[in-house]
């Protein structure tokens, strides 16, 4: 017996006209708008930077539909219940991370390529036990791409353009510095 393949395709009918045709399927090879990858930028840190036990194992796969295959395995490394630093120990104790999306800003390169982010963003951590949240700013510097977009549904309904996250820092925006009197910032300021 043959093998069969089943192909979706979004069949487009206009309003006004009434004319029928079939919108073609992305494959990786036009250029991105500026609005396309800002919200996947902004998408991306939303997702990826947040914890919440309920949501934690679809936040990781679906975060992982958007890496390289080298920030995959770094991905892989941080959330391993072996590594103290994991999410998943850190937040042991039922704590919630909610993370707010500031502003994204494109950079251009020396060499003129245009495939560095910075997104500006906020972190806020309420603990189970009731006692206040934390609010932090951070700043993630994001070198993107895209590449053909994957064809396993499950994937592909998470990033169907391809967008790919190929480095990623991030580091808080601000460090307070503890004065050893008052539990004020040391100098009453913050530096940068």
């Amino acid at each position: 017996m043959p093998l069969k393949r089943v192909e979706p395709f979004v069949v487009r009918v206009d309003s006004s006209t009434g004319i029928v045709d079939v919108v073609p399927v992305y494959t990786g090879n036009a250029p991105m708008d500026q609005t396309v990858t800002r919200y996947f930028l902004a998408h991306y840190i939303a997702t990826c930077e947040r914890f919440n036990f309920a949501t934690a194992e679809n936040d990781y796969e679906e975060c992982g539909s958007f890496h390289s295959p080298k920030r995959n395995q770094s991905w892989y490394a941080l959330w391993a219940p072996t590594n103290p630093a994991s999410p998943l120990n850190v937040h042991r104790d039922g704590s919630v991370v909610r993370v707010t999306v500031i502003s994204v800003t494109f950079l251009n390169r020396a060499n003129g390529v245009a495939d560095v982010a910075q997104v500006r963003y906020l972190k806020s951590e309420l603990l189970d036990s009731g006692t206040p949240r934390t609010v932090t700013h951070w700043i993630a510097t994001v070198r993107y791409g895209y590449a053909a977009p994957a064809t396993e549904p499950r994937i592909r309904r998470w990033n169907p353009l391809g967008f790919k996250v190929v480095d990623l820092v991030s580091e808080p925006e601000t460090v307070i510095l503890p004065s050893a009197t008052d539990g004020e910032p040391a100098g009453g300021k913050t530096t940068p």
